[in-house]
């Protein structure tokens, strides 16, 4: 299974290529995770078509959107594990500054929200990596996570 991240954005400042690409590369050979990026459209509809163009029929596809389901770390580990026993690769979307077309989550499985405050893109899509690090090393028993 791998974890592909497709995310509507510009170039990420360096600090934050530099943190993703630390728990990217901390992600078990396994369980990878695939950051894509797509140049946001002032369309909506030819974004979402952009963002489609990427992700195969029948993919597990879930939108990161702030009415999204409000869940906790350890909710996500559980979702993993999930995703996993499924056997297919997952999508997780990321939509630009004016979120993601209606028709895509509508596709989506689910919507998760990472949090009830405002991101900015680059720290949202920094938390989702390290958030899916984390739920992997809880189910490791890795020590990285304290509860």
């Amino acid at each position: 299974m791998k974890i592909f991240i497709i995310a509507v954005s510009h170039k990420m400042p360096y600090w934050v290529e530099t943190a993703i690409q630390d728990y990217v590369k901390r992600m078990p050979k396994e369980l990878p995770i695939i950051i894509k990026e797509i140049k946001p459209d002032s369309n909506p509809v030819k974004e979402a078509l952009k963002i489609q163009e990427y992700i195969p029929k029948n993919s597990l596809m879930i939108a990161l959107d702030e009415h999204g389901k409000d869940i906790t770390t350890m909710q996500l580990s559980e979702n993993l594990t999930q995703w996993q026993q499924l056997g297919k690769d997952i999508y997780l979307i990321i939509g630009g500054a004016d979120g993601l077309e209606n028709s895509l989550k509508k596709a989506c499985s689910s919507m998760l929200r990472l949090s009830s405050l405002t991101l900015p893109h680059a720290m949202a899509r920094l938390l989702l990596v390290e958030q899916l690090y984390r739920s992997w090393t809880i189910l490791q028993n890795h020590p990285y996570h304290r509860e």
